[in-house]
């Protein structure tokens, strides 16, 4: 049940992680895009505007991650959550007969 647990919050925390990298992207990209396109294509390979373009390409993957691997992680907390009390109220009538059968011996 706390591995459950563990893994939901470990997904809530990722999703909540998507919105503080959205707003790090839009301000990445506003920051690139108001150069203007001769400076953009005038730019040297290994320069700080070409660094911008290339996390600019890679952030909406690494967004993607994110949120996938937070939503699964989520659901499968959820599901062991669920998995454990499930075991518990299966367990618990078994448990409840051998504390009888030992109160009437």
């Amino acid at each position: 049940m706390l591995g459950g647990i563990i893994y939901t919050a470990q997904g809530v925390l990722m999703h909540n992680q998507v919105n503080r990298e959205e707003i790090a992207f839009h301000n990445l990209q506003s920051t690139y895009w108001i150069q203007s396109k001769a400076i953009r294509d005038g730019a040297e390979s290994g320069s700080d505007l070409n660094k911008d373009l290339v996390a600019i390409k890679n952030y909406p993957s690494t967004l993607l991650q994110l949120k996938l691997v937070g939503v699964g992680k989520i659901l499968t907390g959820i599901f062991v959550i669920l998995f454990g009390i499930l075991t518990a109220l299966i367990m618990m009538p078994a448990r409840l007969a051998a504390i009888i059968r030992e109160r009437d011996s």
